[in-house]
């Protein structure tokens, strides 16, 4: 059997950095990034990314490993993350996965791309029968290539819609065969045993931390930061430039925000997004050890049992 994979997820401000880097210490663990946007070369501030400091403490995988004009996507994240645990596990040592967005952490616990290719062709087709027709039509045809219904799929959502459509067109089989299929395939992980531990706080010790956290961003220069990634092109990249913190500070630039409502603003946002991961992490992820923390826990807990 290979060696086990270590998963630590939490909401956003729990403190994950600070747990994670004192398990791979102790522990003679390399950290896998599984953070959406630690990806990206120079979203530095905004993300809370690790300093150079505690980088310098633990090797790790998956940050900066991408311009932030340059879109990532789950294919290209399994596949580097793979090869890291590849990596680390045959110099001897422990995985530790970090993060909390939600899609790049889903695939270690199974599948969660199919393998159907669209011809860009067909992309096109679809994209313009919907600009031309709107979404009705393509619902439309959808229900008649699925007699026997569409599931649980968001009619109203464009881009499902139009996915949905793409893979019915170009396999030939409806949507629920498609679902069986993807479902009966293992997991980009499944070779390893993976085990999970979800940090928890208390609402007003977590809206605490977001406080601090915005505070802690501004003073340290993430206005100037989105600034020098605008003249870059990172608006490029919609899951950039629309991330909690880039969102907000692209608008006070637009002179949408008021410049004395930018943290205020930013920290609604933040917890707005906390209740929604709060809400994924109990749905969606497998059964999982939760750690609760206070604001006098200390980092000795032994996070993973044996």
């Amino acid at each position: 059997m290979k060696a086990m994979i270590h998963v630590l997820t939490g909401c956003t401000a729990v403190g994950k950095t600070e747990w994670g880097l004192r398990w791979a210490e102790e522990n003679d663990a390399e950290i896998i990034s599984c953070d959406s946007l630690l990806f990206y070369r120079r979203m530095d501030t905004g993300t809370a990314k690790p300093s150079a400091a505690e980088l310098a403490c633990v090797p790790h995988h998956l940050i900066d490993v991408a311009p932030a004009y340059e879109s990532m996507d789950i294919t290209r994240y399994i596949t580097l993350a793979r090869a890291a645990v590849e990596m680390i596990t045959a110099r001897g040592r422990k995985v530790l996965v970090t993060g909390g967005s939600g899609f790049y952490l889903k695939s270690f616990f199974g599948p969660v791309a199919d393998e159907v290719a669209v011809p860009a062709q067909l992309r096109a087709a679809v994209a313009l029968q919907l600009e031309q027709a709107g979404i009705g039509a393509l619902v439309e045809e959808l229900r008649a290539l699925n007699p026997d219904g569409l599931g649980t799929l968001d009619v109203d959502n464009p881009r499902r819609v139009t996915r949905a459509l793409e893979r019915c067109r170009i396999t030939g089989k409806t949507l629920a065969v498609l679902k069986a299929e993807f479902l009966a395939r293992p997991g980009a992980f499944a070779q390893w045993p993976v085990t999970l531990v979800r940090l928890e706080r208390t609402p007003e010790e977590l809206n605490r931390r977001i406080e601090l956290r915005v505070e802690t961003m501004l003073r340290a220069g993430l206005v100037e930061e989105v600034r020098q990634l605008r003249a870059d092109g990172f608006e490029r990249n919609p899951s950039a430039a629309g991330a909690i913190g880039y969102r907000e500070v692209l608008a006070m630039l637009d002179g949408k925000v008021a410049p004395s409502a930018l943290a205020a603003e930013i920290a609604q946002n933040t917890r707005a997004l906390v209740r929604k991961q709060r809400t994924w992490f109990r749905t969606q992820l497998p059964e999982h050890r939760v750690v609760r923390l206070d604001a006098g826990t200390t980092v000795d807990i032994e996070l993973f049992t044996s």
